[in-house]
């Protein structure tokens, strides 16, 4: 077991290997399709993009956030299918130095590419534990594209211990997912 404190370098994420289990503290944002999507085309145009996406822990989350005492707090906050990202993930990574993606699922051959150059795991999160994730969370420091909606809008999350996750893609190509495929083709 692992216990991280972002921001992650990228000493610390190429010696991750597959199957270890981390638990992350620190800083890192949400992002689904829109969020993506908008990144990358402000980044191709030159326009401004908020900081904290480069070299950042990428959540594949749409958190549920509600007002709570003068502030906001999150209730919900379980990984989305991390797949829908797989033709935007190569270009995002290599774009803004992303270290970590958290999400459910597995990502494509195409994001297991870039991780490689780039540096970066994916971490997966246990699908249906969306109030326990969100537990491990300390603080909402904003949101960026809130004109997005809740769910799409790139949220500013400070995280204590959250986790168990497990390194199921790795910076030397490895894939959980990859491998429990191929066990499978030769099994039948």
């Amino acid at each position: 077991m692992r216990e991280l404190r972002t921001p992650l370098d990228e000493k610390t994420v190429r010696n991750l290997k597959l199957g270890d289990t981390v638990y992350l503290s620190g800083d890192m944002i949400t992002g689904r399709d829109e969020m993506h999507i908008r990144a990358i085309e402000h980044s191709r145009q030159g326009r401004p993009v908020p900081g904290e996406i480069e070299g950042s822990v990428l959540y594949h989350c749409g958190p549920i956030i509600v007002s709570s005492g003068g502030g906001r707090k999150a209730i919900a906050a379980g990984p989305t299918t991390s797949a829908r990202m797989n033709s935007l993930e190569p270009e995002m990574i290599r774009r803004f130095g992303i270290r970590a993606i958290i999400g459910k699922g597995g990502m494509s051959k195409e994001v297991g590419d870039a991780m490689r150059e780039v540096g970066c795991v994916y971490l997966a999160a246990v699908g249906g534990a969306a109030v326990s994730l969100a537990e491990s969370i300390v603080e909402i420091r904003g949101a960026e594209w809130a004109d997005l909606g809740m769910a799409e809008a790139m949220w500013k999350l400070r995280t204590e211990r959250m986790g168990p996750l497990i390194v199921a893609m790795d910076t030397e190509g490895g894939s959980l997912y990859e491998n429990i495929r191929s066990k499978l083709v030769r099994d039948i």
